[in-house]
């Protein structure tokens, strides 16, 4: 697979990194199978403070994945949580490939003329320009979109809502909708779809391609008030890709990598 597509993977699984109330450090470790095979572990952790957030999430390939693309990587976003949605401060990603090792992107946001804007900071490496400014204001990082998710969740929203997201590459909506469940049923299942506004390839061709078209995602968790994920599921490369939680963990040490 392409960096693009494993970095999509790294914002999906943030997605439902839990955020338990009055948690201060929480971990997990999670199972991503690809088209059925073992395709990768993610290891998830979440600080929390008052009116702040920092979580972190890393990715390591195993399998074919591991043995064409030898991808990995971390990515770290903190801010201040708030509505209708959080203020990202930073969001720095590291990652590395078989032909591009030790690769960084950094994002700040700051206020510019009563709007905040995402901006590359020092020592990012990126080899693509930033999108134009009107695509980079008012967004949040892919990993500050859960707090946003959570958030609207536990003040009892059932949707459907957009977070409008910005990757340092890619501008797209994130809308969430919780579906009905049988009776009895103490999970909640949300319908989640990544609607692409600029950045992606074949945006101007009916070519199809995977990348431009907006993509569908399944999450089922747990009811309030913890929310905790159950499972995870979207189309990549137009096969399946899951994630399914392994264990929790009292810190990301415990969770052993």
């Amino acid at each position: 697979m392409r960096y693009a597509r494993w970095m999509a993977l790294v914002g999906a699984a943030a997605l439902w990194l839990p955020r338990p109330a009055g948690a201060v450090d929480v971990a997990a470790l999670y199972q991503a199978y690809w088209a059925g095979l073992p395709a990768g572990e993610l290891r998830l952790q979440l600080r929390d403070g008052r009116g702040t957030y920092e979580d972190e999430i890393a990715i390591r390939t195993e399998g074919l994945p591991w043995l064409f693309t030898r991808f990995s990587a971390v990515a770290v976003s903190d801010g201040r949580a708030g509505a209708p949605l959080p203020a990202p401060q930073r969001y720095d990603a590291r990652y590395a490939l078989r032909k591009k090792r030790h690769k960084r992107l950094v994002m700040q946001f700051a206020a510019h003329d009563g709007a905040v804007i995402a901006d590359r900071g020092p020592g990012d490496t990126s080899d693509k320009p930033p999108l134009a400014e009107r695509f980079r204001t008012g967004v949040v990082d892919p990993l500050s979109a859960l707090t946003a998710i959570r958030d609207e969740l536990r003040h009892g929203n059932r949707g459907p809502f957009a977070v409008p997201v910005y990757d340092g590459a890619r501008r797209f909506d994130l809308t969430v909708r919780v579906l009905p469940k049988a009776a009895g049923d103490k999970r909640l299942h949300l319908a989640l779809l990544l609607s692409p506004i600029a950045g992606f390839k074949g945006e101007s061709s009916d070519d199809g391609n995977p990348d431009a078209a907006p993509r569908p995602a399944r999450l089922t968790m747990s009811e309030e008030p913890r929310l905790m994920p159950l499972s995870f599921s979207v189309s990549l490369d137009y096969l399946p890709l899951v994630i399914t939680l392994r264990r929790w963990c009292t810190s990301a040490a415990e969770c052993g990598w």
